[in-house]
């Protein structure tokens, strides 16, 4: 009978490849390559893990991105199976991905199937020891977006922790990252880790969460001799160099792909006096500030209250800045870097507020992961020098990077 189950879904899951074969690109595709025209998920890889997880007393940890191709959700298609869910863990944004980012959540009850929610956002951020009594194995699926900050990638490392500590089994069921074509930013000083940062990689890893898995586990980042009992279940026709468009938001302010692919360059403007468009119709595609001086930008918004945004940064103020969803400001971007000139050119139109332009409270160095950057803008270094002292240590983790991939490399 599970072998009908198991070609069910199979041939759910190729039924909707048409629509998806829309959603990837190769990065400056070399006409010697063919796209692939069927990109497989890792959790629609059933084989590699469906034996770990039949019969068994089951953990999730998922959210809103937790989908197969047919948009079914892990949750509903796990419990149509008969799989034994026992609590669902839930990372920031809650299980349906809709609060606001920040915020804290709490333990709750799945409406549709009754399960426990447990949240790993707000007073825990790791499962206890309680939580994971008579769990077998702990299932992660959550749709990554390749940087350092996002915290999903923190939840993900505590998950593993705790079931290094207890024992018990995790499977990884791996996505694509759509910013998996290059890597780029400062690696994180230690001294600096947070839950915007906990391991010590540069701003844009380059990595699948398989990947960055299998890299924490092997590199020993659990702490205290710890490493895990890991199986990814890897996608397949998945390449580094592949542009994936994701088929739902994987947070409630990131909602296209230019959003996705600004991201690492704007997140840190969330340390500073200036809105990143948050309450506008248009996040993470815009910066302004009232603080910038109208004379030396050329656009401006007015964040207002709305769902994921509820209270933005500068709510119902004007706000001066930039229009990021004009070409010549993202041309750049898909080729794969860091753009500092977004930071550069909104401190410069500070002018003589610029001492209000950074928060106070550390949180800017640990978003940038030390203590340098904000000084070097101060300084009025260039894009080309701030980056410079960015190499060696880049170099280093781009080596070692190179022994967990799972996939063609961009280069």
């Amino acid at each position: 009978m599970k072998h009908y189950i198991f070609l069910f879904i199979i041939l759910s899951i190729f039924s909707s490849c048409s629509a998806r074969e829309t959603n990837s690109k190769l990065i400056k595709e070399p006409e010697s390559i063919r796209i692939p025209s069927k990109l497989i998920l890792g959790c629609e890889n059933i084989n590699d893990y469906w034996y770990l997880i039949d019969n068994k007393k089951v953990a999730l940890v998922v959210n809103q991105t937790s989908i197969f191709s047919n948009k079914i959700h892990i949750v509903d298609s796990f419990a149509r199976q008969n799989i034994q869910i026992k609590k669902i863990f839930a990372p920031e944004h809650g299980f349906r991905g809709t609060a606001d980012a920040g915020a804290s959540i709490s333990n709750q009850i799945d409406t549709k199937t009754g399960i426990p929610i447990i949240s790993l956002y707000g007073s825990k951020v790791k499962p206890s020891k309680e939580d994971l009594a008579g769990i077998e194995v702990v299932v992660f699926d959550i749709q990554d977006v390749g940087a350092r900050f996002y915290t999903y990638i923190s939840t993900m490392y505590y998950v593993m922790q705790a079931c290094a500590e207890n024992k018990i089994k995790i499977v990884i069921l791996d996505r694509p990252n759509p910013n998996g074509y290059y890597v780029d930013g400062p690696v994180l000083d230690i001294k600096y880790k947070s839950f915007v940062g906990k391991l010590p990689i540069p701003i844009v890893h380059g990595c699948t969460i398989g990947e960055l898995a299998h890299m924490i586990n092997e590199e020993g980042w659990l702490g205290a001799d710890l490493k895990c009992e890991l199986t990814v279940s890897s996608c397949k026709n998945y390449m580094h160099r592949m542009q994936y468009s994701l088929p739902i938001n994987p947070s409630p302010n990131l909602r296209t792909d230019r959003a996705i692919m600004l991201y690492p360059s704007l997140c840190m403007f969330e340390a500073t006096e200036v809105s990143v468009a948050r309450g506008t119709d248009f996040p993470f595609e815009a910066i302004g500030s009232p603080f910038a001086l109208k004379s030396k930008t050329d656009y401006s918004f007015m964040p207002k209250s709305r769902p994921g945004a509820t209270s933005p940064p500068f709510k119902d103020k004007i706000c001066y800045g930039y229009n990021l969803r004009l070409d010549e400001f993202t041309e750049d971007v898909s080729y794969g870097t860091i753009n500092l000139s977004y930071l550069i050119r909104m401190y410069n139109a500070f002018g003589e507020n610029k001492l209000k332009f950074f928060h106070t409270d550390g949180f800017f160095e640990k978003l940038a992961g030390n203590d340098e950057l904000k000084e070097q803008i101060i300084q009025g270094l260039s894009e080309k020098e701030i980056k410079a002292t960015w190499q060696e240590e880049l170099s280093m983790y781009k080596e070692m990077r190179k022994k967990y991939l799972l996939y063609p490399d961009f280069e």
